[in-house]
């Protein structure tokens, strides 16, 4: 039997978008179908289509859809801080969040597929282990960056605080667009950043209390 031109055709422009070999390339199809279309869409069939594969080949490799979203959502953990500015490493305030607009920019689709899973995690209780996971790696890359930044380093709250700023600059760019306002909102954060860093204490923190709760949160 051979194809109509038509089927033909839809056949070779789903197998334009190449996003590598084997499971990781159908992974990566995941996250893009759940980006667009929301996790009710994410079925076999969208993620054959969207990585321009057979059906059958994403069951053999899944076996089930909870092991697909389970597994997608993984992979997204394992690449995450890859492509993170969280953590440059420098312990240089100019340095710290570089990059993140042009981030959002460049790869919405695992943003978004991150905040789907946010959301779908309260009413799939099953799923917040590894959500959990996810913000943890988040959580201890900015803290680790603060401690390097800041003379007196950063507890848990403040680490949380500054990375729910982030979080939520992240989650405004992919909605709403505007990453000069993106780049504007995080270089006011360096700047309260340098205040702390010239203070050489956090804000409303005595130091000895200071080092006794980074001490209890090692």
């Amino acid at each position: 039997m051979t194809d109509s031109p038509d089927a033909a055709k839809s056949r070779r422009s789903r197998k334009r978008v190449h996003y590598g070999e084997g499971r990781e390339a159908l992974l990566n199809a995941a996250v893009r179908v759940v980006a667009r279309g929301g996790l009710r869409r994410l079925t076999y069939r969208a993620v054959a289509e969207e990585a321009g594969v057979t059906h059958g080949l994403v069951v053999h490799h899944f076996g089930s859809r909870d092991s697909l979203i389970e597994e997608t959502l993984a992979h997204t953990i394992r690449t995450s801080l890859n492509t993170s500015a969280l953590e440059p490493g420098t312990g240089r305030v100019d340095d710290f969040s570089s990059g993140v607009s042009e981030m959002v920019t460049a790869d919405p689709d695992t943003q978004a597929f991150q905040y789907e899973l946010l959301l779908e995690s309260r009413r799939r209780p099953e799923l917040l282990p590894q959500i959990r996971a996810l913000y943890d790696e988040y959580f201890d890359a900015t803290r680790r960056e603060l401690n390097r930044m800041l003379p007196a380093g950063a507890d848990r709250a403040l680490a949380r605080l500054v990375f729910a700023a982030l979080d939520g600059l992240v989650l405004h760019q992919l909605v709403l667009g505007e990453p000069d306002v993106t780049d504007a909102a995080i270089e006011e954060l360096r700047a309260l950043l340098r205040l702390l860093d010239a203070n050489g204490d956090t804000v409303g923190t005595p130091d000895t209390d200071r080092n006794a709760r980074r001490d209890s949160d090692a």
